[in-house]
């Protein structure tokens, strides 16, 4: 697999740096308003990494130009073809570490993740190991459009099937809405996770409570996506099925780190980050 990278050479970063990961196919039409609102956010020093699998509707090219909008702060990773979001998350994570990223966010770029929401999540990170935007915590809503059967799989998925296979603590196993200390993810991708549909979230979230991560929940309001369609395919959702059981045999051996009490993370608070 080829990635090419189109970031500043020049620019370096300084932390502590927050990282946004963004995987992006076909998403054109709500790149712009993304990347918009992200920065106009009062967070200092936030970076954000789309990492787009060759979209039809030319969503790279809709990145490049943001990017010579922002040359500091907007890095692009143009894959050849769309090899699934665990991959592109993964690499984006990759990127982040090796740039010198201290907290790393995970979102969609369709609005089902509110860019709000990242401020709360600087703020709980303080004393936790990775945030979870939840849509079943209490306080947490679906969009009430999404129709009687999504509700219904999503929770089943969620609440049910991941919950009594894994023994998982999070209520929302599948949520791509996460914040991570930047040794919490280090600590992860040592491992070789392997999921490369939504399963992919549900892994993650099952490795850091096996290597004993704590994770902290916190209400959003997921909406449905803005613009474009929704990926979820029923492969996906197979795939999703099987590999659940597959996560409990793989990972039976792995024990908790022996580490210390986290330290408090340096959220970067202040001014938006200028580019």
């Amino acid at each position: 697999m080829v990635v090419m990278m189109s970031t500043n050479p020049r620019a370096t970063v300084t932390p502590p740096a927050t990282f946004v990961i963004i995987p992006t196919y076909n998403e054109a039409n709500n790149l712009p308003a993304i990347v918009s609102a992200l920065f106009a956010l009062a967070i200092d020093n936030l970076h954000i990494v789309i990492v787009d699998d060759n979209s039809p509707d030319r969503t790279g090219d809709v990145a490049e130009r943001l990017r010579r909008t922002h040359p500091r702060h907007l890095h692009v990773m143009h894959r050849p073809g769309k090899l699934g979001l665990g991959s592109a998350y993964r690499d984006g994570f990759r990127f982040a570490l090796d740039q010198g990223a201290d907290l790393i966010i995970q979102m969609d770029a369709d609005f089902s993740h509110s860019p709000a929401y990242l401020t709360e999540f600087l703020r709980h990170i303080q004393t936790c190991d990775v945030v979870v935007g939840s849509r079943y915590v209490e306080g947490g809503r679906l969009d009430r459009n999404w129709s009687w059967w999504r509700h219904l799989l999503s929770w089943w998925a969620n609440a049910i099937y991941a919950r009594i296979i894994l023994g998982l603590g999070v209520k929302d196993a599948t949520a791509g809405f996460k914040c991570w200390r930047r040794a919490t993810l280090e600590a992860i991708l040592a491992y070789p996770i392997r999921s490369n549909g939504y399963v992919f979230q549900v892994e993650m979230a099952y490795l850091a409570q096996r290597l004993g991560f704590h994770t902290q929940e916190i209400p959003i309001y997921f909406e449905d996506r803005r613009a474009g369609r929704s990926k979820m395919s029923n492969r996906i959702k197979i795939e999703a099925a099987w590999r659940t059981w597959l996560l409990r045999w793989r990972y039976r051996q792995v024990r908790p780190l022996a580490r210390p009490a986290p330290a408090p993370a340096q959220s970067p608070n202040g001014a938006p980050g200028r580019s």
